[in-house]
């Protein structure tokens, strides 16, 4: 009988559920552990941590396991919500997920589970973690076997003293595969839907949900000829190749095509749109970053071919580094890359091995 003890982060969603199934299979000692990051709308619509809960507690009583519940809110406002207004504040796109990984899920969560008796974690994410083959004591995060699901670009911030202490074990199962081992244990919530979006903001408006923090700004939409069509609310709530929400399709020109945000100017206040998916003032050939994390401590070299994502569901596309040092990375790309959004995160890999990345700061 393995005595290791693995804290399981138990959501209430179907891809924690099996994970900690799977650990008790193999013969783990597993306890769940439900997190509370987000308290400010818990009679809202579009809040679901009290069915999350149940939910929760429910696949521990199916598989015979201790659960407890904790609460976050407080670490994850400090540190997670915060930088996301600050972020958008500056015009800037940040994506809060990636923060709420390093700061909450692997350091509140694993600081926690270590003062339960834990020796190690365990989450639902799509990934993969091993000891480095040519340096011992050294961890890599690796992809997920199934591709369409991979999360490694959500985890790119985590650290050594994380990755030691952390297990996928989805990290080689399809996402198919862990809904029809769900089911076959006959767990409740094998058919649950998975959660999208931000944790905090849910399925609900996003305008909506930010104009209760950052206050309307109005000002102007220009094409890049000067040209108003129409008016915004304040820049925050815009993003780089942004098509819905402009309010301004009826003003098309002849051509037809729709509208995508091009540019901010934080100066004059003014959005900048453009006509037509692939206008010129869309596509770019690289990017700076900052604030870099190389995860094994392995700085990606020049001159050489990496593949890097810009947004979470964009394929890999090729890349080299341009130039690098301790604060910034020059990434040049292949091919020209869509609406390259300041505040994202470009992470790269090599192969199938996430090297880290960092917070992009322009295009180039």
């Amino acid at each position: 009988m393995n005595k290791t003890k693995v804290i399981v982060g138990l959501s209430g969603g179907v891809d924690s559920s099996v994970t900690a199934m799977l650990l008790k299979q193999q013969g783990y000692d597993v306890t769940g552990l439900f997190m509370k990051n987000w308290e400010d709308d818990d009679d809202d619509e579009y809040c679901s941590s009290k069915q999350d809960l149940i939910d929760a507690v429910s696949v521990a009583d199916k598989l015979d396991i201790e659960i407890e519940a904790v609460n976050f809110s407080k670490e994850y406002k400090d540190r997670v919500f915060a930088n996301f207004l600050s972020e958008y504040e500056a015009g800037r796109t940040p994506n809060p997920d990636i923060l709420c990984n390093a700061e909450i899920k692997f350091k509140a969560f694993l600081d926690h589970a270590m003062e339960m008796g834990g020796d190690l974690i365990a989450t639902g994410h799509y990934a993969q973690v091993r000891e480095n083959p040519l340096q011992t004591g050294n961890y890599q995060l690796l992809k997920a076997d199934d591709g369409s699901k991979d999360q490694s670009y959500f985890l790119h911030r985590l650290n050594q003293a994380q990755l030691s202490k952390t297990l996928f074990p989805l990290g080689q199962l399809l996402k198919r595969e862990v809904r029809e081992m769900a089911r076959d244990a006959g767990l409740a919530n094998a058919e649950k839907k998975d959660s999208t979006g931000i944790c905090f903001i849910g399925e609900r408006p996003f305008q909506e949900f930010l104009q209760r923090y950052l206050p309307k700004n109005p000002g102007v939409m220009k094409t890049p000829a000067g040209k108003v069509v129409g008016q915004h609310d304040g820049l925050m709530y815009y993003t780089l190749g942004q098509r819905q929400g402009l309010k301004i399709g009826g003003s098309r020109d002849s051509n037809g095509e729709p509208w995508f945000v091009a540019a901010k100017d934080m100066a004059t206040n003014e959005l900048t749109v453009v006509q037509g998916h692939d206008h010129p003032l869309l596509l770019n050939d690289g990017l700076k970053a900052g604030q870099l994390h190389w995860i094994s401590g392995k700085e990606p070299k020049t001159n050489w071919v990496y593949a890097a994502k810009t947004r979470y569901r964009q394929p890999d596309a090729p890349c080299e580094i341009d130039a690098m040092n301790a604060e910034e990375v020059d990434i040049r790309f292949g091919q020209k890359q869509w609406a390259i959004t300041p505040g994202q995160s470009a992470v790269i890999y090599e192969s199938n091995v996430c090297l880290g990345g960092g917070i992009i700061t322009g295009a180039v």
